[in-house]
């Protein structure tokens, strides 16, 4: 998993990445939906073609198993709704931190239903990609800081973010991203 330097995590939004093959500087910010949208489909399709079984195996011990990186994907999709929601609605909000490893184990992502997984994951991604489609004009600016001290406007947002479940359909398929 691509963990940016802490010190300057904006390379993310600057350039290609290695491995998954986004471009960050080749989305529009009005592309962010649509691709959210087909990455939920291809996370849906996955889940619901597969056997379970080989969707909770893990390549290594240190590597998620698919059905993990699609439970880590809705969440990421929910936790990135409220923090848009915050982001316009008020001013500057400071997000609480979200430890992504400790909601795996606590929330037994491994131990999930694929079939359930499947369209938890694809609301989740509608309903961030329908609240990304009502963003127009001078919001694409509005402020909001991770508790790390990362700084964003909603339009470095939705680039950073839709980075995470594109990459992540990567690490499980190997097929690098179209966009």
């Amino acid at each position: 998993m691509i963990t940016p330097d802490t010190k300057d995590w904006t390379w993310v939004l600057r350039r290609p990445c290695s491995e998954c093959g986004f471009d960050p500087v080749a989305v529009p910010r009005e592309a962010v939906a649509d691709l959210l949208r087909a990455n939920a489909a291809a996370w849906a399709a996955l889940l619901t073609a597969e056997p379970a079984s080989q969707l909770r195996h893990r390549p290594r011990p240190d590597v998620w198993s698919p059905l993990e990186y699609a439970c880590h994907v809705r969440d990421v999709c929910r936790i990135y709704t409220t923090r848009l929601g915050l982001m316009l609605t008020q001013d500057s909000p400071l997000f609480a931190n979200w430890d992504q490893d400790e909601t795996a184990v606590a929330d037994r992502y491994g131990e999930q239903d694929p079939a359930r997984v499947a369209p938890e994951l694809t609301a989740a991604a509608d309903t961030l990609a329908a609240a990304f489609d009502r963003v127009s004009g001078d919001q694409w600016h509005r402020p909001g800081d991770r508790s790390d001290g990362a700084h964003f406007t909603v339009e470095s947002f939705a680039r950073y973010f839709v980075h995470d479940p594109l990459h992540h359909l990567w690490d499980v398929t190997g097929d690098r991203v179209a966009a």
